[in-house]
């Protein structure tokens, strides 16, 4: 190490650049994270990244895209919510978020690589 570091043209904050991402809490399952990580140990990427394709692809994909809302019994003024969100959106989110659950269901349920199932 050297003695003496020069400070004087540094910048305050994080030293990986963030952009294009953000930062927040959530609360998975157990077993999602444990599935994200051994995906994420198998082919070589972090479980965040695994996490947020699988994010991305249920909710970015074209098959995602071509999800219609589910059609209304009677006709109503459309009322969106203070940020905008109107109820269909709510729905649509909704049907992207079970595509994804489904997703992450069966990527817990695949079998392993390397370990056999017992045969009764």
């Amino acid at each position: 190490m050297k003695e003496e570091y020069d400070f004087s043209t540094a910048k305050r904050g994080p030293v990986a650049s963030s952009k294009g991402k953000t930062r927040i809490t959530i609360m998975l399952d157990d077993e999602v994270i444990k599935a994200a990580r051994e995906s994420a140990e198998n082919t070589g990427i972090g479980y965040q990244t695994v996490i947020n394709h699988l994010l991305r692809q249920a909710l970015v994909s074209e098959t995602a895209h071509n999800l219609a809302p589910a059609p209304q019994k009677r006709t109503r003024t459309v009322k969106p919510y203070a940020n905008g969100i109107t109820r269909s959106d709510v729905k649509d989110l909704e049907k992207r978020l079970a595509a994804m659950t489904e997703k992450l269901h069966k990527m817990m349920n695949a079998p392993k690589p390397g370990s056999a199932k017992a045969s009764a």
